[in-house]
């Protein structure tokens, strides 16, 4: 995670910002500590980044790579004005002795778009990523890649539109898809959970499940009570700062497996 001290919306490239709708940056503070204390009461263990001036959508870690068996991919903006995070991720990764770093060749952003589902990579595509990083995937993952196109631009990065709650399951936005798709993801998960529009609408996708605990913004009652039924736990964070830039829960969180 790499804590708000410079978070604000002081540019807009997606459709959440609105540069006359301004950041309470203490209310992101405390809402980002309470992301941060609640992934570590459920047993997990939070790293940071230092945050960089000038990087106002750094806190966005989600964006930083794609981390599967140690390994690492780099991300590779495709806004001039998020350019600098892909090399400070790649800096923290060698420095914390990650064995296999990848400098990246296609413009992709991360788990914002790339997403490991256990047996394969879901790799989104539409707005942000290049259809293209889908070889870089296999050949540094040797895994198979799963490409998805995204038609809504409001939600613009795949973890807006999906969450993968375990190797079997996944919620998401079927709107947010094509036909081919929504088949692809249908022919991988042996379930499916549809968000209802109200959910997705504040965000409630960008979520991080353990497989058992699933992290998502307090406002996705629906979702909430969906997941519930299907035997997940969900657990509820207030990060309606953050989504005035487009984000949540998961944007602000990078797994490192």
């Amino acid at each position: 995670m790499c804590p708000p001290e410079y978070f604000a919306v002081s540019y807009a490239i997606n459709p959440w910002m609105h540069l006359d709708d301004p950041v309470d940056t203490g209310r992101a503070r405390r809402q980002w500590e309470t992301l941060r204390a609640t992934f570590a009461g459920l047993g997990h263990t939070v790293h940071t980044i230092e945050p960089v001036a000038g990087l106002p959508d750094m806190v966005f870690a989600a964006n930083g790579a794609c981390v599967v068996d140690g390994k690492v991919l780099g991300a590779s903006f495709r806004h001039p004005e998020r350019a600098a995070e892909g090399p400070a991720y790649r800096r923290w990764f060698v420095e914390q002795g990650f064995p296999v770093v990848a400098q990246p060749r296609a413009v992709n952003e991360g788990e914002g778009d790339l997403v490991f589902t256990g047996r394969a990579i879901l790799a989104g595509h539409g707005f942000r990523t290049d259809p293209a990083v889908g070889d870089e995937l296999a050949e540094l993952f040797g895994l198979p890649v799963i490409s998805l196109r995204l038609v809504d631009p409001r939600f613009y990065h795949l973890d807006t539109a999906l969450v993968v709650l375990d190797s079997e399951t996944a919620a998401y936005y079927p709107s947010a898809f094509d036909d081919a798709g929504r088949a692809a993801l249908a022919s991988h998960f042996a379930e499916l959970i549809e968000a209802k529009d109200e959910d997705a609408e504040v965000l409630g996708l960008n979520a991080v499940s353990d497989g058992k605990h699933v992290v998502l913004p307090q406002q996705a009652t629906s979702l909430a009570a969906q997941l519930t039924a299907a035997g997940f736990e969900p657990v509820g964070v207030d990060l309606s700062e953050f989504r005035k830039a487009g984000g949540g829960p998961k944007c602000c969180t990078l797994e490192l497996r």
